[in-house]
C-alpha cells in the first residue's frame, strides 16, 4: 500500500532520515504518525524475554507501516527499526484522517491492504505453529514470491539473509540453514553465490 507522495505533501508530510539501527517507533509507544518509506528498508519486530528477535515483517520503498494503530489508537505491538539508511515520509494522525476524508478511495485502499496483511498473517501463523521448518520456510517464500510477475522455479531472488528468514519464521538460524540445505537437496530452491533463488 502506497499513497502518492504529492498527496502526503499536500497535507503537510515531512521527510525524516534514519540510520541503520535507528528506532522509528518502539513497542508500546503511542501511535502518532502515518509512515511511508521513500528509500531504504525497515523491519517490524519484537524481542522475547530471552532477547530472541522475531521479525514480523520487512518493508521497503513505497510501503507504509503503523497505519492500523492510527485507527484503533492502541499502543504499537511492534518496534519499527531501520535496516539501512532510510528516508521516511510521515504525517500526523490528524492530517492522515483529513487526507482519507478528502480522498475516500485511499481509505478503501488501506482497508484492502490491511485485509491482505491480516490474511497473510493467518496463513503464516498456521504454518509457524507447525514444527516442520521446511514447511514454515516454504510458506514464507511462497508469500514473498506471490507478488512477483515470474512464477517459474528459481526466478525469484530472496532479498533476505538466512538470519532474517529464521526470524521471520520463528526458527533459530541453524535450523533455518539446515532446512534451506534440505530444500536445495529436494530441488525446491537453488543457491548461487550464497543467494537463494526460489
Amino acid at each position: 500500500m502506497s499513497i502518492q507522495p504529492r498527496l502526503l505533501h499536500s497535507v503537510g508530510a515531512i521527510e525524516e532520515r534514519f540510520h541503520a539501527g535507528d528506532y522509528i517507533f518502539r513497542e508500546e509507544g503511542t501511535p502518532q504518525y502515518y509512515y511511508q518509506i521513500v528509500e531504504g528498508e525497515i523491519k517490524l519486530n519484537n524481542y522475547s524475554n530471552e532477547g530472541k528477535e522475531f521479525i514480523q515483517n520487512i518493508l521497503s520503498k513505497g510501503q507504509c507501516f503503523g497505519e492500523a494503530m492510527l485507527f484503533i489508537e492502541k499502543p504499537y505491538p511492534v518496534n519499527a527499526i531501520a535496516m539501512s539508511n532510510c528516508t521516511i515520509l510521515k504525517i500526523s494522525r490528524e492530517k492522515f484522517l483529513t487526507l482519507i476524508d478528502i480522498y475516500p478511495q485511499i481509505a478503501l485502499d488501506i482497508c484492502n491492504a490491511l485485509s491482505e496483511k491480516t490474511y497473510n498473517k493467518y496463513i503464516m501463523m498456521r504454518k509457524i505453529s507447525s514444527k516442520n521448518a521446511v514447511e514454515r520456510l516454504t510458506e514464507m517464500l511462497d508469500l514473498m514470491k506471490e507478488t512477483q510477475e515470474k512464477k517459474e522455479k528459481y526466478t525469484y531472488e530472496i532479498p533476505h539473509t538466512r538470519q532474517q528468514l529464521a526470524s521471520l519464521t520463528g526458527l533459530c538460524v541453524e535450523t533455518a540453514i539446515r532446512a534451506i540445505k534440505k530444500m536445495e537437496g529436494n530441488k525446491m530452491l537453488k543457491i548461487r553465490n550464497r543467494k537463494i533463488y526460489y
